[in-house]
């Protein structure tokens, strides 16, 4: 599948539609990457594959990791993106690690912020001892 520059986009385009069509690119990237890595690591269709933390020297527990995972799906990702319209990269190692970092820093993020019951907000209580 041929790759389009991104000058070879169509004449009318406006650059405007330009950054709008970039940042929904990015967007859908991050969502597939961070949609994948919360399957593979907590989806219960994979329960009976997933390896244990301690299998395969300590390698196990890539499956246990939204950093480690996400990178390898980033990675993944950078790697079918001819095969999809979502998002196109140009192939090149640079990308594929840039492709690998943005997987695993937006899936950790997301981790954080988000859980099975929406955004988690939790409050530290503050012990104020009188002395």
């Amino acid at each position: 599948m041929p790759r389009r520059a991104p000058c070879a986009r169509d004449i009318t385009t406006t650059h405007s539609e330009i950054d709008i069509r970039d940042r929904m690119e990015l967007l859908h990237f991050v969502l597939a990457a961070y949609g994948m890595t919360f399957i593979i690591i907590h989806g219960h269709i994979f329960n009976k594959i997933r390896p244990k933390c301690d299998a395969w020297g300590g390698f196990g527990r890539l499956f246990r990791c939204h950093l480690c995972m996400g990178f390898w799906v980033g990675v993944f990702l950078w790697g079918i993106s001819p095969y999809t319209e979502l998002f196109t990269f140009e192939y090149s190692a640079v990308n594929a690690f840039l492709c690998g970092c943005i997987g695993a820093g937006t899936s950790y993020f997301l981790s954080m912020v988000v859980d099975d019951f929406g955004i988690k907000w939790s409050q530290k209580e503050v012990n104020h001892e009188e002395t």
